[in-house]
């Protein structure tokens, strides 16, 4: 099923909270979506962890050296849930009751008739990229948005390499090659592996732009110039 106002954003954690809850980034955020919807945009927001999840990982190995990878996972998921209780709370006269925690169970929100489905992770060895993405393939629609913290993809790490390369447009191809093919829980890429090699399969674009610059979002939105990366 094809729907062409349907928008699928991936909205990062570290935008939510890179330390304290950033509200007044929210209230922004909230503001561009309203003024879309209002020009027939429909949206499928899907919230990342952020520091939440990084606090709940780090404060549980200070106390037990035995943490699983499954642990990590599940520590940053129910993150990504108080992430995502958050943003549908704002936006509660437009969203949909539910939050969608399984992009393979949609009984219940295929059809949904709100301005805004919310989601949030699913299980241990996937990302919410990947629930995005999944959802994206489910929803028909070929582009997602990733509001990361990040401006550019880079051909390489730019904190440690200072003649690293911005790039504007990369194929699923060579960003798999940079990412490699594994998801560890806490992975901070700009877009997680096992997602990538799904989205390239579902010829799917993917643009990568800082979040935190709102204008140049919208600008996305709307098809307008903006900075960031294309992934295709």
């Amino acid at each position: 099923m094809q729907k062409n106002n349907l928008v699928v954003i991936s909205l990062g954690g570290s935008l939510i909270v890179p330390d304290e809850i950033d509200w007044a980034f929210v209230k922004s955020f909230k503001e561009i979506i309203k003024r879309q919807i209002s020009k027939g945009c429909r949206f499928i927001i899907i919230t990342g962890g952020g520091k939440l999840a990084r606090r709940y990982q780090e404060a549980a190995l200070r106390i037990t050296k035995k943490l699983t990878d499954d642990d990590r996972d599940w520590l940053g998921i129910h993150a990504t849930r108080m992430n995502a209780h958050f943003i549908r709370t704002i936006f509660r006269d437009n969203a949909h009751p539910r939050i969608n925690k399984n992009p393979n169970d949609l009984e219940d929100f295929y059809n949904f008739k709100e301005n805004i489905l919310v989601a949030a992770g699913w299980r241990p060895g996937f990302s919410t990229d990947y629930d995005a993405v999944l959802l994206g393939k489910y929803f028909g629609v070929k582009k997602i948005i990733n509001m990361s913290n990040i401006d550019y993809v880079c051909d390489k790490d730019p904190n440690k390499f200072s003649d690293a390369k911005k790039l504007k447009n990369v194929s699923w191809t060579d960003f798999q090659r940079m990412v490699g093919s594994k998801w560890d829980p806490g992975m901070n890429a700009p877009f997680d592996p096992i997602a990538s090699k799904l989205a390239a399969e579902a010829k799917m674009d993917v643009v990568i732009l800082n979040g935190k610059k709102l204008k140049n979002m919208e600008n996305c939105l709307e098809n307008k110039k903006f900075n960031g990366t294309v992934i295709s």
